[in-house]
């Protein structure tokens, strides 16, 4: 259940200059499209080229001294005349510049007209200009349940782990995130406590920051990084809270842009962002693929993933007729004889309307007083509750698979007609970041599956456990379910990789889980690459892959040449001399990423080749044997060459799959297996047509 936030803006990655989202001062503020406006104007995110760093290495040769002379020079030139032109509307509009970010990247966040933002993406120096939009937060025994007890091999580098967590902040006095056994803060750590006397960090929480990308702060802010909501707490803990447990973690609340642009800057390993929102099919009209350009070049580690768990929880409905039907939800209220049953529908208010949906202010108080209230839909019971409902069940036709805690006792039946069950699914959540990838078909998505569905973690005890206000249940711990809790648990796996390989890049850690991920049944799961990505997450297994698929920004650059982007468009964003030629202009199927994937829109014959590089980090001398298994009757899968030997740790072998013939479904999939014996090396191939709309 994916709960809207206030405009959340963030960068996960790092390499644009970000500008951040907005909202509203004084005056008239309407909502449209997750945009806020205010007077006529509204908030736009503005990235500019290059890192104005002005720092320049004393190794470096003349020639390239110079040139860096002259990037520094044109950026500040450039960033000078743009704030010059703010500046001047600004005397107007006061409140017009938000914030801006100089830190790790070179942007600001700005509120303008619709003609001022067309005069403002003509500036020379400008990347790109795009309207903020609202993100969301992508809503014990879950790390046994991927196979990662607690009594595990650690090493003394663990400790070193900082995890950055951009979300609504963090409860510091949570049992989670005490410190006891922790040494002092990572030298390489930059960062500050930014904290007022109610909130201490320690040597598990090393820092914490707090921002507002509306530019002023609303009169409910906490102005603290503590957090009132408890998403980031829930997050947090999951990813480092428990069993990472020499892992520093770095809270952030309410994370922007500038979130990104300090912990970047201050060092961090990971970043953890547990949000999304609608994906732009340019790149660089999308602030999280920016910022994870970014975090590549400084090794700070991002995966896209899923989803669920073996748990589930039933809160069971008695009628008057001893019948008994079993539902789900969070129930924490203790049954205390029957009461009365009433349909929402015949109880309207004055108003009239929605009252069969029991939306807020539909509910009669007089009608539904003590009584249990049926609702036609799954709802959160926010208006039962506030109108003096004992309990409220919900009937729908669709399947809920996930409990959420309610502000009363509440169950959900998957009936219809309000009367019976009809249907209730076990095991399996939909609460997927389903493929394919909008902005490029042929890269899978997601990455991982991890468990997501009933994921218990500490939570802070002023905020709500079913998000109701007026809900004055207090607790340390909750359920939640959602990505947002995928999220964390493939960021402490990330971590604990990382504890055992300090210098391995992003990409060599995101190939390790995929590669050695428990993969989906096809045949259960007809998407299930779409569903799970290369699978479900093993840390154990994921810490000695055997060969990597590794891959630099050099990598980053061809692919991003050959999906269209300009020589001009690229250094504005990288900030150096990359050149997109032909000789630089790398095909999708080239870039070096632990799946194949490969889009037709007709049922015809294809062709895809793909050029892929391992990496040997297994057995210094080994021989790995390439395998295709579950490839589908009209399908050819070769590889060649079929065999690579390795004679050395970090060595690199080169191989081409080609894949060619005629797709009898919309999604068909197999594997290729490298193994030696020892390894098992594993990449999803998926090939599937898509609608020519």
């Amino acid at each position: 259940m994916a709960r809207q936030i206030s405009p959340l803006c963030l960068l996960l990655l790092s390499l644009v200059y970000a500008l951040l989202s907005s909202h509203s001062t004084s005056g008239a503020v309407s909502e449209a499209d997750g945009v806020y406006c205010v007077h006529g104007r509204q908030a736009f995110w503005g990235y500019l080229s290059g890192y104005c760093s002005h720092q320049h290495a004393a190794n470096k040769s003349s020639a390239e001294v110079h040139q860096r002379l002259q990037n520094d020079y044109a950026c500040t030139k450039n960033t000078n005349l743009i704030f010059q032109w703010i500046n001047a509307f600004s005397n107007i509009a006061s409140d017009s510049l938000l914030y801006s970010y100089k830190r790790s990247f070179n942007g600001f966040v700005v509120k303008l007209t619709e003609e001022e933002m067309k005069e403002l993406e003509g500036m020379d120096g400008v990347v790109s200009i795009f309207p903020n939009e609202k993100k969301k937060l992508h809503t014990t025994r879950s790390w046994d349940f991927i196979g990662f007890p607690q009594q595990v091999n650690r090493t003394s580098v663990e400790s070193d782990v900082i995890i950055a967590v951009l979300d609504t902040g963090i409860w510091p006095e949570s049992d989670s995130f005490k410190d006891k056994g922790f040494g002092p803060p990572p030298s390489k750590w930059k960062g500050i406590c930014q904290g007022l006397s109610n909130f201490t960090c320690n040597n598990k929480i090393i820092g914490a920051r707090y921002y507002r990308s509306y530019g002023e702060f609303s009169p409910e802010d906490l102005q603290t990084p503590r957090d009132s909501e408890g998403h980031g707490t829930h997050t947090a803990s999951t990813a480092a809270g428990g069993l990472v447990s020499m892992a520093s973690l770095l809270g952030f609340g309410l994370g922007t842009a500038r979130a990104f642009d300090d912990a970047i800057a201050d060092g961090v390993d990971i970043i953890s962002l547990s949000v999304g929102g609608s994906t732009p099919k340019n790149y660089f009209a999308d602030s999280i693929a920016i910022g994870a350009f970014h975090a590549m070049k400084k090794w700070d580690t991002n995966i896209n993933f899923c989803c669920t768990i073996d748990r589930k929880f039933f809160t069971k409905v008695q009628l008057g007729d001893s019948k008994v039907y079993e539902g789900i939800s969070i129930n924490t209220f203790e049954p205390n004889g029957m009461y009365p049953f009433i349909y929402g529908g015949d109880a309207p208010n004055i108003t009239g309307g929605f009252s069969a949906n029991t939306s807020r202010n539909s509910l009669d108080p007089n009608l539904v007083k003590g009584k249990i209230v049926l609702c036609d839909i799954f709802s959160n019971g926010t208006g039962a509750f506030l109108a003096g409902a004992v309990g409220t069940v919900m009937a729908d036709r669709g399947a809920k698979d996930s409990a959420w805690p309610f502000p009363l006792p509440a169950s959900y039946l998957g009936a219809q007609d309000g009367s019976s069950i009809a249907y209730y699914v076990t095991s399996t959540s939909l609460l997927l970041i389903k493929g394919p990838n909008p902005a490029t078909l042929d890269i899978l998505k997601p990455d991982l599956a991890a468990p997501g569905v009933h994921i218990l973690a500490a939570w802070p005890p002023i905020s709500p456990i079913s998000g109701v206000q007026g809900d004055t249940r207090a607790v340390l711990y909750t359920m939640q379910s959602g990505t947002s809790m995928a999220c964390p648990h493939a960021t402490g796996a990330a971590a604990y990789i990382k504890s055992f390989h300090p210098t391995w890049s992003p990409a060599a850690i995101k190939s390790a889980l995929m590669t050695t991920a428990l993969p989906m049944s096809a045949e259960k799961n007809p998407d299930a690459e779409f569903a799970y990505g290369a699978g479900q997450i093993d840390p154990l297994k994921s810490v000695n892959p055997g060969l990597v698929y590794d891959a630099d920004k050099i990598d980053y650059v061809k692919f991003l040449c050959g999906q269209g982007y300009t020589t001009q468009t690229l250094q504005l964003v990288t900030g150096d001399n990359s050149v997109c030629s032909e000789a630089t202009n790398g095909t999708v199927w080239d870039l070096n990423y632990p799946s194949f994937a490969l889009s037709s829109s007709t049922f015809e014959s294809i062709t895809g080749v793909f050029t892929r590089t391992v990496t040997n980090v297994g057995s210094p001398v080994s021989t790995y044997k390439a395998t295709v298994t579950g490839a589908p009757i009209g399908l050819q899968i070769q590889v060649v060459p079929d065999i690579l030997s390795f004679t050395s740790l970090g060595q690199k072998l080169s191989f081409v799959l080609k894949v060619e013939g005629k797709v009898g479904d919309n999604i068909v999939s197999a594997s290729l297996v490298w193994d030696d014996g020892v390894h098992q090396v594993r990449s999803p191939i998926v090939v599937f047509v898509v609608a020519t709309n």
